[in-house]
């Protein structure tokens, strides 16, 4: 075998705990400062090889790992091995909230963490030059790094409260460093500050999904509670999205309306004008020449305008009939011209033109059948003027309510999604030390002002 094409595979160094003589074994190859044991929790100096124990601690705590030591999986195209696992762990107002960091290495690119707070994760890693500090339009802190703007979300004393495996810092149960974290998501970073030191890091926001699929956990991951300092906002949350998307299917609608529009025939079949004497004796209606609707099915608009209504009504019960199958389809229109003058003032009511459009009429030969009516004089005394009006047939008309109304639906939830979105944002800032986003606007009032004029 040519021992040029062995794979070598690094194997744990193991050793035993001096304080409890468990065994312990190195998995960062001489990387790690420190190694805590599992069984007894004590601290110990993993760059001396006799294992010096630093700190002494008899874990009272049961901390649920959900990543066991030695576990590996691929995430951001590397296959990261945990070695490591602490609790921290900060107090606010009288309330204790902790997380949990996982520490990751791999023998090529070094170490990572993982973070995890209420089932939120983050991939973090620490960063070669300090971000540059700033205030924001409402004058709170940010830093910027790699040309993206983070906004000051929460600053305060984190405790290390538990920690078992190896870490390439001598970690200590019951440190304390100053944390301040800067949030632009998905991405965040921190500070941890000491009396010797400052150290800053980058996080971005990394599904539980991805977690468990990397390290090929089993079951499926506990659900996120709450919303997180670094959590994306859902896509049609995001400000702005939904904008975006009603504009981008408006276009298309108006797309839509132009190219059916263009396409219309709008073919006029029929334009007769008739006259109607309501005195006449006999049948009343009639019907048209035929004529004939093109094409397989389409619209047919029915226009019917009164020329000389005067103070009057008309009615025409209409039926459009087909010559060769005898399918009738029956509709009626109304017009009515009225005016006069009321305290020196004219008026009108203008309604002597109607239409009607009936939607997938089949190609064929028609004609219509007109049944006029109109209104009867002072009395019950039948009217002898006649009545001018017009009968007009397009075959294949644009219809242009339907996008109208579309644009009409499409706006009708963008102020709940805003609203939505805005909600989103106010729920992460919840828990900062701000309570609102940072461009939220708060209004104070200047109770003082008085007292001064009083002066």
């Amino acid at each position: 075998m040519n021992a040029g094409s062995r794979k070598i595979v690094p194997r744990p160094k193991a050793l035993n705990c001096p304080s409890c003589g468990s065994a312990i074994e190195l998995r960062a190859m001489g990387a790690a400062a420190t190694v805590v044991c599992s069984y007894c929790s004590s601290t110990l100096d993993a760059t001396n090889p006799q294992l010096v124990i630093l700190q002494k601690w008899q874990s009272q705590m049961t901390v649920h790992v959900q990543i066991p030591l030695g576990s590996r999986g691929s995430l951001f195209g590397a296959v990261w091995e945990v070695i490591g696992f602490q609790q921290r762990g900060i107090t606010v107002e009288g309330t204790d909230y902790y997380w949990r960091e996982y520490v990751l290495f791999n023998p090529y690119k070094g170490f990572r963490y993982l973070s995890e707070y209420e089932n939120h994760w983050s991939f973090v890693q620490s960063i070669p030059s300090l971000p540059v500090h700033g205030v924001n339009s409402h004058n709170r802190p940010t830093v910027t790094y790699s040309n993206l703007i983070y906004d000051h979300f929460q600053t305060a004393q984190a405790t290390t409260w538990f920690v078992i495996g190896e870490f390439p810092w001598q970690v200590r149960v019951g440190e304390v460093v100053a944390a301040a974290d800067y949030v632009s998501p998905p991405y965040m970073l921190s500070s941890e500050s000491t009396a010797n030191e400052i150290t800053w890091s980058r996080g971005v926001y990394v599904p539980g999904a991805d977690i468990w699929a990397a390290f090929q956990l089993p079951g499926a991951p506990p659900a996120a509670i709450g919303v997180y300092s670094t959590q994306p906002a859902p896509v049609d949350n995001r400000p702005g999205r939904p904008w975006k998307l009603f504009f981008l299917f408006s276009a298309l609608l108006i797309a839509m309306m132009i190219f059916f529009a263009v396409k219309a025939r709008q073919e006029t079949v029929l334009d007769q004008t008739y006259t109607y004497v309501a005195s006449t004796p006999g049948e009343k209606s009639f019907v048209t020449p035929p004529f004939v609707l093109n094409g397989t099915s389409a619209n047919l608009q029915v226009e019917v305008t009164g020329m000389d209504l005067q103070n009057e009504w008309a009615f025409l019960g209409m039926a459009l009939i087909n010559e060769e199958t005898g399918q009738a389809y029956d509709f009626g229109r109304q017009i009515s011209y009225y005016f006069g003058t009321d305290g020196g003032e004219s008026w009108t009511e203008d309604n002597h033109s109607d239409s009607a459009t009936l939607p997938s009429i089949p190609g064929g030969r028609y004609y219509l059948r007109i049944e006029p009516e109109t209104e009867v004089g002072t009395g019950g005394a039948v009217s002898y003027r006649p009545i001018k009006y017009n009968v007009k047939l397009v075959r294949d008309v644009p219809f242009y309510f339907r996008y109208f109304l579309g644009l009409f639906l499409l706006l009708l939830p963008l102020p709940f999604l805003g609203r939505k979105g805005a909600n989103f944002e106010s729920l992460r800032w919840n828990e900062s030390d701000y309570g609102v986003p940072p461009n939220a606007i708060v209004w104070q009032s200047n109770s003082s002002s008085g007292d001064d004029d009083d002066e």
